[in-house]
């Protein structure tokens, strides 16, 4: 039995993408596949295989950037930096530079399918072996499949990886890829926005996507989100109090609406009738994820705000 859905639809307009695939289904397959990737992230599974590897866990950062990072290679705190976007160059440093002495990709790798696999079992119990979770994996990876990593590096790193054989982490896998994919998408669709790192956080905020505080976690000054806050201001798209004017809101809808559409194709791929399909799969695991506890109520991503 499907879970019910209606609430991961988002509100995307519904315009056509071009072969049966609305904007709106794809906004929606992303909020229902983030979440089963995110439990990486969450999970004390992954703390504990993070922390048999050496890494602290003391908060979910000292384990997030290895994780993440890990399909890249051993690379230095730029290239994450830049893949990342989002995050502080000095809180990437912090994390990544002496990640990969504590542990090399290969084992993060190993370890982060380990913690999906303890994670996934503990929160899908039986279901873990059912036909629908199956029929789920292989739609997901069909679409990921079809995903063209072309100018996505986070993208590209995880479709290089093998695959694995348990239908459940075939999911995670999936599920992985094409947020990644959606995510280097929405890199270029705020670089055309002209919003560099921290003014995409500051924007994001402005529109009520999460709280202040929460975006705040990523590492970036009072003083650097005060001098972002103003260039926004110079640029008419916030009030001197922080808050998004109409063209702001515009901008950021203009954002939402393109990272849709550069995240479409693995859909239109997959066609109308089998996203359909993968939408009602999932929904039982979505909610079993959520109704874990494990994610937070709030993330950066505004998840069902925007």
């Amino acid at each position: 039995m499907s879970g019910d859905v209606s609430g991961a639809s988002g509100t995307a307009e519904s315009a056509d993408v071009g072969a049966g695939v609305e904007l709106g289904r794809v906004r929606q397959m992303w909020h229902l596949l983030e979440p089963l990737h995110a439990v990486l992230y969450y999970a004390p599974e992954a703390f504990e295989e993070a922390a048999a590897l050496g890494y602290g866990t003391e908060e979910r950062w000292p384990s997030y950037f290895p994780y993440r990072a890990a399909p890249l290679g051993a690379v230095r705190s730029e290239r994450v930096t830049s893949a990342f976007y989002s995050f502080s160059p000095r809180m990437v440093a912090e994390h990544v530079e002496s990640a990969w002495r504590t542990a090399s990709p290969d084992e993060v790798l190993k370890a982060r399918e380990r913690a999906v696999d303890r994670a996934y079992r503990a929160i899908f119990g039986d279901r873990i072996s059912s036909p629908e979770l199956a029929q789920a994996a292989a739609l997901a990876r069909r679409a990921a499949e079809a995903a063209n990593t072309a100018g996505r590096p986070l993208a590209a790193a995880n479709a290089e990886l093998a695959w694995p054989e348990a239908p459940h982490l075939q999911l995670w896998h999936a599920a992985t890829i094409l947020r990644e994919h959606r995510g280097d998408g929405h890199l270029a669709a705020l670089l055309v926005a002209g919003l560099d790192p921290v003014e995409s956080l500051v924007s994001f905020a402005a529109i009520g996507a999460a709280s202040v505080e929460r975006f705040e976690s990523r590492g970036w000054t009072p003083e650097e989100w005060t001098a972002a806050r103003q260039r926004l201001v110079g640029r008419g798209l916030l009030t001197e109090d922080g808050t998004a004017t109409d063209a702001g809101r515009e901008l950021r809808r203009q954002v939402e609406q393109h990272t849709d559409e550069l995240a479409a194709a693995p859909w239109q791929a997959l066609g109308p009738d089998a996203v359909g399909q993968l939408a009602d799969l999932v929904g039982e695991f979505w909610v079993a994820v959520l109704g874990s506890g494990l994610l937070p109520s709030e993330t950066t991503l505004g998840i069902g705000k925007v």
